[in-house]
Formats: C-alpha cells, sequence, structure tokens
C-alpha cells in the first residue's frame, strides 16, 4: 500500500445542506489520498484498502470524461518550454509548472496522447529520450515549484533548416501533429516559422526516404512566459505577478531602514524593453520618480528630479524611493543608469543614497496564487484552442484581458510587439504606451496622475468624506492614500472618517493631508479603523454630521457593510437631504463578495495566505505520509477563496455553498490527497469542523490520520500583495475623478444635489474593465440573506479544478474564447 498524505478543504454551508439529506453512515466514504499539491491517483493503494466503512458505496476507477462533440482517442499532443528564442538567455518563470501540470491533465482528460519535450527546441531536434510520454502522475508536486520541471536550453540547431526537419522527423515518428509552446515572443515565433514550414519539411523528409509521413498540417498554441510582460495582447504574462512579489519584498524590507537614515534608495529592476515591472512597483510602493524605456523623461529630468525629492524631503518624508527599469533610457535613446542617477541626487543634494539592483532574484521563488491560477487556466484553454484547431486555423496564443481568457493570432502579437520597439525606436512614446495595451495605459496615466501633477493653487472648496466599513483587510490603505492624494490633486479638501458608520455618526471627522497618507501602501489593516455597523439606526446623527462638516461627497471603501450601508444611505434620501451626495463604495473584503465587482481589494492577499499556508502542510504531510488536512477558511457563504485556494494548492476538493451538491457527490472514487476547504463563518450548528475532523478521525484508524487546520483571522492580515496595492491604487484615484465630475453634474443653485441613481454607484472590475453601477441597480442581482451576489464569474473556472483533481465530469464547452485580433490598435494609432 502506497504511503501517502492529504488534506481537506470543505465550504461551510455545504454541510448545513448534507445534514439535511443523508443519514450518518452514507458519510463515511473514501478519502482521496494523493500528493497535496498534485492531486495524485495512486490505483494501488486503491485496490489494496478496503472500504473505510461497508455501508459506503464504492466507485471503481474512474473514467476520464471525453468532450461530446470530439473524438480525441490517441490524440497525440505535446508540450515544452522555451525561453529567450531559439537561441537567446533563458528564462523560466515562476508559474510555468502550473501550465504544463494543467496542460497535461486536460490533454490527458480528453483522450489525448501527451509527451514532454525536455529542454527546449533542443529537446525537440534532438529527440530520444528527450521526447517522453507525460503521465497523471508526472506532473505532481509541481504548483510550488518555480522555473519549469521539464527544463529550457538554448538552441542554434532549430534556426537551421536542417535542424527544424530533424525535429519534424521526430515528431513524425510519434505522429505528433499539436504543439503547446510556453515562452516569449522569440520562442512563439520560432514555433510558428516551424508550423509554417512544416509542409515543406515533410516533403523533404519523403524525398529522403521517410515514409512514415502521414500528417500535412501542425496545429500551434502558444502561452507567454515572461516576468517582464513584455508581450502585448495580454494584461499579465505568466511569471509577472511572482516577480513582482519578490520586488515588493525587498522594497518593503529597503523602507525600514530607508526611513531610519533617512536614505535615498534606487531600485533597479528587470526589463530591458519593457518597464511593466518598474511602473507597477512604483505604484505599489508609492515611489518618488519611476524610469522606463517607453515613456522616458523630459529634457531637464535631473533639476525636476532634484525638486521633487526636495519638496518630499519639506513634507517631513523621511526617505525617497527611485524605481529603475534596467533599460530605461532618455530622449536622445541614451541609457539611464542607476549610478548616474545616485551620482546625481548625491552631488546635487547630498543625500544618503544607496543603490539596490535586483537582478536574478525576480525570478526566483514560489510562485504566487496569481500565476498559478493564471497558468492553470492558460493551460486549460490552449488545450480546448487545439481541440478546436483546423488547418486553416492561424497559430494563436492564449492570453489574458481583465480577468477573461481570451485568443489572439501569434503573429499579430508579435508584430504588435515589435511595433512598441520600434515606436521606442523613433521617439513616438505616446503610441509605445497605447500600444503595451490598455492595462499598461492605465497604470502609466495612475502614476502620472498621482506622482508628477502638483496640487492646484486654486481650491474647489469641495470636501470629500472616506471611510472604511466591515472587517479590515490589506489594500484598503492603499485605496485611501490614492483617494485622498488624487482628492488633493483635484484641489479638493479630503476628510477622515474614523470607525466607519459610527465614526461618521459621532463626529470622528478630520481632515487628512498628503503627508498623513506616506506609507499606507504596503500597510494592511485600516489605518483609519473599521467598523461592520451599518447606518440605518444612526441616520438622524449622521445626516448632522455630514452637514456639520459641509460633506460633498463620500468615498466608502470596505466589503458587503460598505454596499449595504450605501443602499441605506440611499434610501434614506427621501427623508434627509443631506444624503443626497454624491458617492461611490468600493469593494475591500477578503470574501470577494460584493455585488458589481469580480474582484474585491483583500482577496488577493488572503488568497496567498491559504496558497502559501497549504505548501507548508503540503511539506508536512509529504513527511510524515498518510494524512489527510481539513483546511477551513474565511468567505462566510462566498466559495471564492476556497474554490481559488483549491486550484493553486492542487486540493482535490473545495466544497462551498454556491456549488450544489447530492449524496453521489461525496462518494469519493478511491484514494488520493484531498484537500477541503470549509468556510466557517455561516457554519451548521452540526456539522462544524470539528464533527467532519472527528468523522475522519474515527472511521480512518488504521488507515490514516486527520488533522485540521483553521486559517482565521490570519486571512485579513499582513501587507498587502502586488496586485491588491496596485489594485487599491487604482480604484482609488479613478473614484474621486469620477466623484470630480459627478460634483459639477449635481451643482444646482449653489450647492450640490444629487439624488439620481447614477450618483451612488459600486465601482468594480467587470471582465475587463473598471465601471461604475448604481447601487439601486445591484439589488436585483444580490442574495441579501446570504450576502453574495446571485451571478459570480469564478463557479465556471470549478470545473478545471475538479477536472485538474481527476473528477469524473463533463467540461463545460458552451463559453469558449473566440479568437481576437489586436492589429486593429496598430491602425488606429497610425490614423
Amino acid at each position: 500500500m502506497s504511503h501517502f498524505s492529504g488534506a481537506i478543504f470543505i465550504s461551510e454551508p455545504f454541510v448545513s445542506r448534507l445534514a439535511s439529506r443523508a443519514p450518518l453512515c452514507v458519510l463515511f466514504f473514501y478519502i482521496f489520498v494523493a500528493n497535496f499539491s498534485g492531486a495524485d491517483l495512486f490505483v494501488v493503494w486503491r485496490r489494496e484498502t478496503p472500504p473505510i466503512h461497508s455501508c459506503c458505496p464504492v466507485k471503481r476507477e474512474p473514467r476520464h470524461a471525453s468532450l461530446p462533440q470530439h473524438n480525441f482517442s490517441q490524440w497525440p499532443l505535446v508540450y515544452w518550454t522555451s525561453k529567450g528564442g531559439r537561441d537567446g538567455t533563458q528564462d523560466s518563470p515562476k508559474g510555468m509548472n502550473a501550465a504544463v501540470r494543467a496542460t497535461v491533465r486536460v490533454g490527458l482528460y480528453t483522450g489525448a496522447k501527451v509527451y514532454f519535450v525536455h529542454e527546449g527546441y533542443q529537446g525537440l531536434v534532438d529527440g530520444g529520450d528527450n521526447i517522453r510520454p507525460a503521465t497523471w502522475e508526472s506532473v505532481s508536486m509541481m504548483l510550488q515549484l518555480g522555473g519549469t520541471v521539464i527544463g529550457s536550453a538554448r538552441c542554434k540547431d532549430f534556426r537551421s533548416r536542417e535542424g527544424r526537419m530533424q525535429a519534424a522527423c521526430n515528431l513524425v515518428e510519434l505522429g505528433i501533429t499539436n504543439l503547446c509552446v510556453i515562452g516569449g515572443d522569440g520562442s512563439l515565433t520560432g514555433a510558428n516559422e516551424f508550423r509554417t514550414e512544416w509542409s515543406g519539411l515533410l516533403a523533404d523528409l519523403v524525398r529522403a526516404g521517410n515514409d512514415e509521413v502521414k500528417s500535412s498540417h501542425l496545429n500551434i498554441v502558444g502561452m507567454v512566459g515572461s516576468i517582464d510582460n513584455d508581450f502585448c495582447g495580454t494584461d499579465m504574462t505568466i511569471g509577472t505577478d511572482s516577480a513582482l512579489h519578490r520586488i515588493i519584498e525587498v522594497v518593503d524590507a529597503i523602507t525600514t531602514t530607508a526611513q531610519s537614515h533617512q536614505r535615498t534608495f534606487i531600485l533597479e529592476v528587470m526589463g530591458r524593453h519593457c518597464g511593466y515591472l518598474a511602473l507597477v512597483t512604483a505604484l505599489a510602493c508609492g515611489a518618488d520618480w519611476v524610469f522606463i524605456p517607453e515613456m522616458p523623461p523630459d529634457e531637464g529630468w535631473e533639476n525636476h528630479l532634484c525638486r521633487r525629492l526636495t519638496d518630499q524631503r519639506a513634507r517631513g518624508s523621511r526617505l525617497n524611493v527611485i524605481i529603475v527599469a534596467e533599460g530605461a533610457i532618455s530622449r536622445d535613446g541614451k541609457p539611464i543608469t542607476s549610478d548616474q542617477i545616485k551620482k546625481l541626487v548625491t552631488d546635487r543634494l547630498g543625500f544618503d543614497t544607496r543603490t539596490t539592483i535586483l537582478g536574478h532574484v525576480q525570478r526566483g521563488g514560489t510562485p504566487s496564487a496569481f500565476d498559478r491560477i493564471l497558468g492553470s487556466r492558460m493551460g486549460v484553454e490552449a488545450v480546448m484552442a487545439l481541440l478546436e484547431a483546423t488547418p486553416d486555423t492561424p497559430a494563436c496564443v492564449v492570453s489574458l484581458s481583465g480577468n477573461q481568457a481570451v485568443r489572439l493570432p501569434l503573429m499579430e502579437c508579435v508584430q504588435v510587439t515589435k511595433d512598441v520597439t520600434a515606436a521606442m525606436a523613433q521617439g513616438r512614446f505616446e503610441d509605445a504606451i497605447k500600444l503595451r495595451g490598455k492595462s499598461f495605459e492605465n497604470n502609466w496615466n495612475t502614476y502620472k496622475q498621482l506622482a508628477h501633477i502638483n496640487p492646484p493653487d486654486v481650491k474647489s472648496n469641495i470636501n470629500v468624506a472616506i471611510m472604511n466599513i466591515g472587517a479590515p483587510c490589506a489594500g484598503m490603505n492603499a485605496a485611501v492614500r490614492a483617494a485622498v492624494r488624487m482628492g488633493i490633486i483635484q484641489g479638493h479638501n479630503m476628510l477622515a472618517v474614523h470607525d466607519g458608520f459610527d465614526g461618521l455618526a459621532h463626529g470622528q471627522i478630520e481632515p487628512i493631508t498628503w503627508t498623513s497618507v506616506s506609507g499606507w501602501t504596503g500597510k494592511g489593516g485600516s489605518m483609519l479603523g473599521t467598523k461592520r455597523t451599518l447606518p440605518a439606526k444612526m441616520l438622524e446623527e449622521i445626516s448632522q454630521n455630514i452637514a456639520k462638516h459641509n460633506i460633498h461627497a463620500l468615498v466608502i471603501i470596505g466589503g458587503f457593510e460598505a454596499y449595504v450601508g450605501g443602499l441605506e444611505l440611499v434610501q434614506a434620501r427621501e427623508k434627509y437631504e443631506e444624503m443626497c451626495i454624491p458617492m461611490v463604495v468600493i469593494p475591500a473584503t477578503v470574501s470577494n463578495n460584493v455585488p458589481g465587482s469580480d474582484f474585491s481589494i483583500g482577496a488577493d492577499t488572503a488568497l496567498n495566505t491559504i496558497t502559501s499556508t497549504c505548501d507548508r502542510i503540503k511539506q508536512s504531510a509529504a513527511g510524515t505520509k498518510r494524512r489527510v488536512f481539513i483546511v477551513e477558511t474565511m468567505g462566510g457563504y462566498c466559495g471564492y477563496l476556497a474554490t481559488m485556494a483549491g486550484l493553486a494548492a492542487g486540493a482535490d476538493a473545495a466544497y462551498i455553498f454556491e456549488d450544489k451538491f447530492n449524496i453521489k457527490d461525496l462518494e469519493v472514487s478511491s484514494c488520493k490527497n484531498t484537500v477541503s476547504l470549509r468556510l466557517n463563518e455561516n457554519c451548521n450548528a452540526n456539522y462544524t469542523t470539528d464533527f467532519i475532523f472527528n468523522l475522519y478521525s474515527e472511521e480512518g484508524k488504521g488507515i490514516f490520520d486527520c488533522r485540521k487546520n483553521v486559517l482565521g483571522h490570519m486571512q485579513q492580515g499582513g501587507t498587502p500583495t502586488p496586485f491588491d496595492r496596485n489594485f487599491g491604487t487604482k480604484m482609488g484615484a479613478k473614484s474621486v475623478m469620477w466623484l470630480t465630475e459627478k460634483l459639477k453634474q449635481c451643482y444646482r443653485h449653489g450647492r450640490i444635489f444629487a439624488n439620481t441613481p447614477d450618483s451612488a454607484c459600486v465601482l468594480g472590475m467587470k471582465k475587463r474593465a473598471l465601471t461604475f453601477q448604481p447601487l439601486a441597480e445591484l439589488k436585483a442581482d444580490t442574495d441579501f440573506e446570504h450576502r453574495i451576489p446571485k451571478t459570480q464569474w469564478w463557479l465556471k473556472i470549478r470545473p478545471i479544478m475538479k477536472i485538474l483533481a481527476k473528477y469524473d465530469i463533463k467540461l463545460d464547452t458552451s463559453e469558449h474564447a473566440d479568437m481576437e485580433h489586436v492589429l486593429k490598435k496598430r491602425s488606429l494609432l497610425t490614423k
């Protein structure tokens, strides 16, 4: 019998429904036991081990469900990772292994025969043992590993036609006609060239006497793996978020020493041709200046930089942070180096200045939860793209737009990427920013607004109040900081409301200044203080304080309580005229359960906390063997954290309230390593975590032992992730810009009067954009009893998690990513 260890994730309301449907005896089922991260299936163990309880129905080995519209019997697919072009420098971003795992398992799920190509293009040319069949178990224990387990290598041979003909011969011998490649633009361009030459290469093989040639076409799909995020057409490449995690860890460490000694730190990050890492780092840490290749500083930047650093010190700042992309240039194309900037600051200002060049530390370490999920989603979409490909389908790359998986023509993306380089070389820097994509452009505009625009001399006489509502979460302070500074830039007077609606009712309101929020971006929790109290019982006091402090607009940052509280204020407009002011709700909660937004500030930090904890649990499980873990997470009735953590950690099960089930869903097919996520806020009084733990402990005697982990409030704490800092910063800035425009529209007869539905909105991410949706209109999409939206986008990702855990289910392909085009962006710029 094989050794095993495992963990189980269950959602709280899941147990509630179970108690009402099933007698106790049918709760006794097989425990899935396998590798924690990879969810291996050890059939030998299943055959040798008797059922845990005699009344438990036992399934035999599950077969992989096939997609009904395809026949993939012996459908060959080969997968390899290649970085740095066909002979360039290797770069194996974190998250590649998640893509490898997903591609292999979904390929096997469809009935395909899947192969690894080890050592990139070199392995494709050399053939032999470099091209090996991939199995379900061969991609276990991979999710938490950085780099790529199948290797990547430089390859000059593939640049020659002889080398490509040898690679074609190796594929023909194995009957492989579908290729999935992960790499940068050089690697993907090489794959497309290989595809274009395929017919000619086969003809050469026939002339050379190879009689095994049968296929006349080659299908190719690519995934972009690059920490630089330098491939146009996708918002985020695999590995970028993990690199940002490494950078921000260093920035946070540097900030403490810089503040203590009143130093200026210059941090150089990677990005030879793309400034994404530098730009997002600058947003995430509130840097004083950033140098990126897409937008060199104006002439005379040296004076501007010194003046800005001096102004910051004059405002009371004890440190300065300057972020430099390694490819930073001046307007005349000359490099701007960290040493050059250090000499400038030291000679002109006399500041104690230090330089840190991060180098390859940005490429190492454990992948973030975002990269694991991104790699998994892209891997699944890549297989689907290959399954649907025809000889006329162009080579495509699967990428991310907002939170949507999209397919783009590979060579169009490569062309736009080249256009960026050409635009920079020609001095068309505004075009270069636009060609990078909407996400890059939004980041740049937000940075410019917060860092490079001085407050106006003339005040607007508008008072904008900011408050935090509900449970604290990481990223709240970043949103407050951005809102405060954007308001000051617009000429408004910014007011801080402490302790939520309680503070608004009791007059805990005070002015908040530019320097008051210095350093807030990287701080967790809520610096303003927050409470869950709703305003319904304090409307009279709240209206009086709104009038007393002459508040003209309100920014409410928080979770479901912020949403409900905003609704109560809107409903009170009929009785209290003071409530007739523009309001905006910014979702900020680890539960990610606010209607009107696909993402909430704080959820990414909580997700990474859960994922890193599960990685540690896995180490314990691997060492002790024969152990099942039950991990309990937050989220109330919302299963977002459970589902996403299950996907990021390689869980076998994530039971949640939203995913309806019956007793058959509890019939586990074989002994696996199960991670069952359970939400703890609304737990049933009978079927608690303790009950499930005691059940497994009793029934597993002699077979396995059981451990439980209740993560609790640690999910709300910690420093915010780069995503939450960046997301909070953009949301805070955008909210105040919207309020500024809305105040102009609502100015009537010498005063502000806003009573239309669109004057009180939720600002949220919906698919591909930040949008404002009226609170009143969102009521119809809200399940107030369970505090969740009625429609939640992430539920469509749950089948992916189940397939990767070897569940016998059908994959819904009714909604798939169609091929889109990116060259229209280039044509618009040339008009």
